[in-house]
Formats: structure tokens, C-alpha cells, sequence
């Protein structure tokens, strides 16, 4: 059977179609264009996942996977910084309902999503254990020397760090991620391969040529470009429709982070819907080591620079989620084998935190 062109002429149509609607932002055409500013968004967002499961299949496992997450990432701290910049003392709890959000919509919604499609179509699927549990233990680490500490730390009053205090929990951050991607992808690369399956001509079909490979690494930065751009443009609107449906302001983050995240949470979803978990558990614990690894320290740095203070403790309510969540995968991914009990419970937690910012 002759195989689907690798690069499909709507994918290459988006991010350009989506470029020209940006700069039309100041002609200001009212609320149809912010609807249709929405749609190019959304096919900017199915054009990445294109392109990057098209360099993904190029480099291989496990560098495919990092390379999506560190794109998504640095797409998130370039948002979280530059609306901090300009937004002043206001965001000073930015970046931390950002972090939480990113962290719970991977680990709840995204997993939760991977193991529920992939448990009802195969019943049971496998992964390699050593890898995820290499993972879940830095970002257990990680999610509670940034989020959690801060509000028990008693040199400054409420949950945030001293100066002193930001620098060091950066560097430890920078540390406990760098160690996290030298096993990845150098000491213990065989950790994060997928099994080898039987009959899934998806594993062995022949990978793309370094120029399709290298045309899709450069529109997979021009998507992830303009989503983070339109997010960002979008976000007044959204705000004032968030603050008119009686919501938090916190829902604000959770609806961008959601956005930025949705290349990385489709792309495991049809990794998942193809059988190979290991991909999209790797995408999935991957993007939320690198969205807090990275996005602490991103964020001290302009802290410090800047002047401005930075709150990172998160409250008890969404601490006791948190951890939930946290517990709840470490247990759904101790086996090695998933099934469809373990999506359904972490998509119930997902719902509960969602819930939980709308009605406090």
C-alpha cells in the first residue's frame, strides 16, 4: 500500500495562513475575527503535532520525544516571561498556576486520556518501567522543592523564596533535569525505548529523509511560534470571558497552559491510539519535567534581574490535589501494564481539579 505523503499541503498551509491572521490582530475586525483567530490557532496546533511526529520518527526514541518537550516548553517560558514583563507586580502568581496547571493537565489529563483510548482499544498495553520510574522520581523531586516547600520555608513571610533561597532551588532544578536528560537520551537510553511489537508496521516503516525531516523542524518551530503568539493575544479576551462566567482569574492560566500543551497532548494521544505507550508516557512525563525544570529557573532569573517577587507556594487544596495526582500515577505506572480503570481514575481527578478552580 503506497504510503500518505509525509508532508500534507494543509500542514504547511496552516502555521502560513495563521502568520497572516496574527498581523491582521491590529485592524481590530471584532469578535468574528477573534473566532476566527480561535480556528487558525487549533490548526497551528494539529500542523505541530504533524511536524513533530515527522521529526520524531527521523531522530528516533527517546530524542524525538525531548526534542517536542524542550520545544514546548521554551514556547512556555517565552509566554510566561514576556506576560510577566509587561503585566508588572500583578503576575507574581503567574507562573505558578501556570506550572501547576501544565503539571496537572499532563499528568491527569493527558496520561489519563493516553491510558483510557489505548486501554479500550487494546485492553492492555506495556511499557518499560525503569524509564517511567526514572521520571516520576525527579519530577517528585522537582514538583515539591518548587511548589510545596515555599509555604513551610520560614526566612520570608507566605510561600515565597529569598533571593538566596530561588537561586538555590533553580540550580537544584537545573541539576535534577540535566541528570534526567543525560539517562534519557545518553547512560540509559534503552529505558525509554518502546518494546518491540509484533505486526505494528508503524515501529518499522522507513523513516522520513533528512530533508522532509529538516522542512518539518523548521514549520514545527513556526507553529509552536504562533500558538504561544495567539494564546497570548487571545488571552485578553479570554480573561474577560472567564471574569463575565464568574470564574477565578486563575482559569486564565489553566486555558493557556491547555493550549500550549495541546501539540504534546495529541500527539500522545495518537501515540497511545497506536499502541505505543511508551512514546506517549515519554512525551507526557517528559514535557512535565522540562515545564517545571526549566520554567523555575526561566522565571527566578527575571525575578532577580527584574526586582520582581514571585510567588511560588501553591495553596493546601491544591497541594492535597497535587500529591493526589502524584500518588495516583506512581501507582497506575508501578506495573509496568495499564489498563483502562487507570485512565478513567486519573481523568475523575483531572475533572475534580477543573471543578475545583471554577466552583473554590
Amino acid at each position: 500500500m503506497k504510503q500518505q505523503l509525509p508532508l500534507p499541503l494543509w500542514t504547511i498551509v496552516a502555521p502560513v495562513l495563521a502568520w497572516l491572521a496574527y498581523f491582521g490582530i491590529s485592524l481590530d475586525l471584532g469578535v468574528f475575527y477573534t473566532f476566527f483567530l480561535s480556528a487558525v490557532l487549533i490548526g497551528g496546533v494539529l500542523a505541530a503535532v504533524h511536524h513533530a511526529e515527522v521529526v520524531a520518527h527521523r531522530v528516533g526514541e527517546p530524542f524525538g520525544t525531548l526534542l517536542l518537550a524542550l520545544a514546548i516548553t521554551i514556547i512556555e517560558v517565552a509566554l510566561i516571561v514576556s506576560l510577566m514583563l509587561t503585566g508588572g507586580p500583578d503576575t507574581a502568581e503567574l507562573a505558578r498556576d501556570t506550572v501547576l496547571a501544565a503539571v496537572m493537565i499532563i499528568l491527569t489529563g493527558i496520561v489519563g486520556m493516553s491510558l483510557l483510548v489505548g486501554g479500550a482499544k487494546f485492553k492492555e498495553q506495556v511499557f518499560s518501567l525503569p524509564g517511567v520510574s526514572a521520571a516520576l522520581v525527579t519530577l517528585t523531586a522537582i514538583m515539591v522543592l518548587t511548589l510545596i516547600l515555599p509555604n513551610y520555608t520560614t526566612s520570608h513571610p507566605g510561600p515565597q523564596y529569598t533571593q538566596v533561597q530561588l537561586i538555590f532551588v533553580a540550580i537544584i532544578c537545573l541539576v535534577l533535569y540535566g541528570a534526567f536528560v543525560m539517562v534519557q537520551a545518553v547512560r540509559h537510553r534503552d529505558y525509554f525505548l518502546p518494546p518491540e511489537a509484533d505486526g505494528n508496521e508503524d515501529i518499522h516503516a522507513d523513516p522520513p529523509t533528512k530533508k522532509v525531516a529538516l522542512i518539518s523542524g523548521l514549520l514545527l518551530v513556526l507553529c509552536l511560534g504562533i500558538v504561544v503568539l495567539l494564546a497570548k493575544a487571545l488571552a485578553p479576551d479570554i480573561e474577560k470571558a472567564v471574569i463575565n462566567f464568574g470564574a477565578p482569574k486563575s482559569l486564565v492560566g489553566v486555558i493557556i497552559a491547555a493550549v500550549v500543551l495541546l501539540p504534546e497532548g495529541l500527539a500522545a494521544y495518537r501515540a497511545a491510539k497506536k499502541d505505543r505507550l511508551q512514546t506517549s508516557l515519554n512525551l507526557a512525563l517528559g514535557s512535565a519535567l522540562a515545564s517545571i525544570g526549566l520554567t523555575i529557573p526561566a522565571v527566578a532569573i527575571v525575578s532577580i534581574l527584574t526586582g520582581m517577587s514571585i510567588t511560588l507556594g501553591i495553596d493546601m487544596k491544591a497541594t492535597v490535589l497535587l500529591l493526589l495526582a502524584q500518588f495516583t500515577i506512581m501507582l497506575s505506572l508501578a506495573t509496568g501494564r495499564t489498563n483502562i480503570l487507570q485512565g478513567i481514575v486519573l481523568l475523575v481527578i483531572f475533572s475534580v481539579y477543573l471543578f475545583t478552580i471554577i466552583a473554590p
